[in-house]
């Protein structure tokens, strides 16, 4: 089995294993864009996380992925069992369908704050899609200052403009809020590698979509 370290834009350590990243030393920075100042909170107080989810809010199934926008094997799921997923079972209210980043490092981070910018979970998951489609390009020049441009380049092409961008990449109380957010996460759910799962309360690895359709439709009876 291949092994192979990687080390984050933030100075941490990823380790690619079989179908999927495993975290080996958190990076303990929510640093944003190289050279911004950070926006302050008036009262201290972080702001909340909007839990971004698409199918019916009812419906008799949760599943959680946990995944990272730079973890090739996230942006493969995505890419082939997500959407079978999307159409077989998210579409038709059969489950609900939550996902939850995982910050390995700083460009995911960045790539977080601007699909969540207007926290809205039209734009995020379709912002999430061009992330995932776009990984290699965003991702290529390895350098935190290139990364910000060809992320913010990306953004433009979803309706963004460079005013929203500022206002996003530079909100310091929303980084920390969601930092916390998944280390929280992460903890409680016992989340070491992505893309990971949460599928009625039980924790699963990747998998491909035989696998994880059989899973759902012996959960749904």
């Amino acid at each position: 089995m291949e092994r192979r370290t990687l080390l984050a834009a933030g100075g941490g350590a990823l380790v690619a294993l079989g179908a999927g990243w495993t975290l080996t030393r958190p990076d303990p920075q929510t640093g944003l864009l190289p050279g911004a100042a950070m926006a302050q909170s008036t009262d201290g107080a972080l702001p909340e996380v909007i839990e971004m989810f698409e199918g019916d809010p009812d419906a008799p199934l949760e599943v959680i992925e946990y995944a990272s926008f730079t973890c090739p094997h996230c942006a493969s799921f995505h890419a082939n069992q997500y959407k079978a997923l999307k159409a077989n079972y998210i579409d038709t209210g059969r489950i609900k369908f939550i996902y939850r980043e995982v910050y390995f490092d700083r460009p995911g981070l960045w790539a977080s704050m601007i699909a969540r910018c207007t926290n809205e979970p039209d734009f995020f998951f379709a912002f999430a899609d061009l992330l995932y489609t776009e990984q290699r390009n965003w991702l290529a020049s390895g350098d935190p200052a290139g990364i910000v441009e060809d992320l913010r380049r990306l953004a433009k092409t979803a309706g963004m403009d460079d005013a929203a961008l500022d206002a996003c990449l530079s909100d310091g109380p929303k980084a920390e809020a969601l930092f916390a957010w998944y280390q929280e996460n992460a903890e409680r759910d016992a989340i070491n590698s992505t893309p990971s799962f949460v599928i009625d309360g039980a924790k699963y690895s990747n998998m491909e979509y035989d696998e994880f359709a059989g899973i759902l439709d012996g959960k749904l009876g």
